[in-house]
């Protein structure tokens, strides 16, 4: 009986560039060892991207990374047997680290790849590169197809600067006979969407009889993205619209009382990010030391230059204690009214006449009085629903001496172009909210929020929008 069929796709690099972290990052867990030093992988692992009922599967395997590869070509151009010789180096293991784990990654790549995933520095220059050459030549004597991975590329924030930098690899990677393809995959700062990419257009390299594995791998990765993407789009729902609802009775007037009325509001949106928070990150499939680090890392997507003058910064920090991971401090910046006509700005007179007005507004009809939230601090909390989400989709399972921490001003200004049509029929949403059930007023939130994240996704990842759901 014939074994099943597998494609073999080999994840190969320079020792330290990220290898094991893309790893993470496409099996959504926490594989193998991650450290700042060279040869932390010493043996080949091999982990299953997909499986069907026959037993057939598309097999991601994490090698020793390249050492020595300039002696390791020499030693192989000296033998009759290159493959015996490689095969016999055991002593090596002990005597020469570097170059063992070269032989190690050649002979497994030799033995049994049928895709080679290439993995490079990008922000190095690849003509500066000593050890480049050295590894194609190898790649070319193994004589598999290569897909060259470009990590470390950091955030978007320079867009021409990135393109840049991918045309010098294409280039390089056009003068070599075995690369077949170049594309960028940051281990740190990829969107989901670039891993669907990756997958498509592995494809064209893979042996023509398992295309099907391919296509069934990507099948069942675009059906989990559609689902990861609707508990997203489900819990930045239920954020604002649980914003828009929300009001405080106030039962008197007087300055102690809308303080604790907006004290109370702001508590309230205060846990209600936190759990928004956690929903978008087991979305991705994020836990353990990754779900720590976004914790960490998604307290804050507001891009500095926006940060308001330090009199509103202490002020809402005091209201809301601090804790509402930056959104507090992104909200209290300029041009955001009291809404309804109500003066709370006389709450914190000694603020310059600003205060609670900022964000908050006083509402007055058959019921008693009640503080809410302002349309203008509901509008620029939909932008903010979309920066922590575009923070989410963007993490990889970084670890080690790279990390991209800064949320780039360019999601700002994609998540406001994607907002800016849609901002009429969530201003209705919002008011419909504050009467309306809430099943209602989340239907109304539905379309408009998942046409303005599907819009963002698309500008910022063009060559991947088709994978959208």
């Amino acid at each position: 009986m014939s074994e099943p069929r597998r494609v073999v796709l080999s994840l190969i690099s320079h020792t330290n560039v990220g290898k094991t972290t893309l790893a993470r990052t496409l099996l959504r867990r926490d594989v193998g060892e991650v450290l700042d030093q060279a040869h932390v992988t010493e043996a080949t692992e091999r982990f299953v991207l997909f499986e069907n009922e026959r037993g057939e599967q598309v097999v991601l395997t994490d090698n020793p990374g390249f050492g020595d590869s300039v002696r390791l070509l020499r030693r192989l151009r000296g033998v009759p047997d290159p493959l015996a010789w490689l095969v016999g180096q055991v002593w090596d293991r002990f005597a020469d680290r570097p170059l063992f784990c070269s032989q190690q990654a050649v002979r497994h790549v030799r033995e049994e790849a049928d895709v080679v995933l290439y993995l490079v520095n990008a922000s190095e220059d690849p003509e500066q590169a000593g050890y480049l050459a050295p590894e194609l030549e190898l790649l070319g004597w193994i004589g598999r197809p290569v897909v060259l991975l470009l990590n470390q590329t950091g955030a978007p924030a320079d867009a021409a600067a990135r393109e840049r930098d991918t045309a010098r690899w294409r280039s390089l990677g056009a003068a070599s006979a075995v690369v077949r393809d170049v594309l960028a995959l940051d281990a740190f700062t990829r969107c989901w969407l670039q891993e669907g990419l990756l997958y498509r257009r592995l494809r064209d390299v893979a042996p023509s009889d398992r295309h099907d594995l391919l296509d069934a791998l990507v099948a069942r990765w675009r059906g989990e993205q559609a689902e990861a993407l609707s508990a997203s789009t489900a819990a930045l729902i239920e954020l604002l619209a649980g914003a828009a609802a929300d009001a405080e009775p106030v039962a008197a007037s007087g300055r102690r009382e809308l303080r604790r009325a907006s004290e109370a509001l702001a508590a309230r949106l205060r846990e209600a990010v936190a759990a928004a928070n956690e929903r978008l990150i087991e979305a991705q499939g994020l836990d353990g030391e990754a779900a720590e680090a976004l914790r960490i890392e998604i307290g804050d997507v507001t891009a500095p230059e926006l940060g308001p003058p330090s009199w509103q910064r202490s002020l809402w920090g005091g209201v809301v204690g601090g804790a509402l991971g930056g959104l507090a401090a992104d909200l209290a910046t300029g041009g955001l009214s009291l809404g309804g006509g109500a003066i709370l700005g006389a709450i914190l007179g000694a603020a310059g006449g600003g205060g609670l007005a900022y964000g908050m507004e006083l509402l007055r009809g058959e019921q008693a009085p009640r503080a809410a939230w302002s349309a203008a601090l509901l509008d620029r909390l939909a932008t903010d629903t979309l920066l922590r989400y575009l923070a989410v989709a963007h993490f990889g399972r970084g670890a080690g001496s790279f990390r991209a921490r800064d949320h780039p001003a360019l999601f700002r200004e994609v998540s406001e172009r994607a907002l800016l049509p849609e901002r009429p029929a969530l201003r209705a949403a919002f008011e419909c909210a504050r009467e309306a059930p809430p099943a209602l007023a989340r239907e109304q939130l539905a379309a408009p929020l998942g046409r303005a994240l599907r819009s963002a996704l698309a500008e910022l990842h063009p060559e991947a929008a088709s994978l959208l759901p």
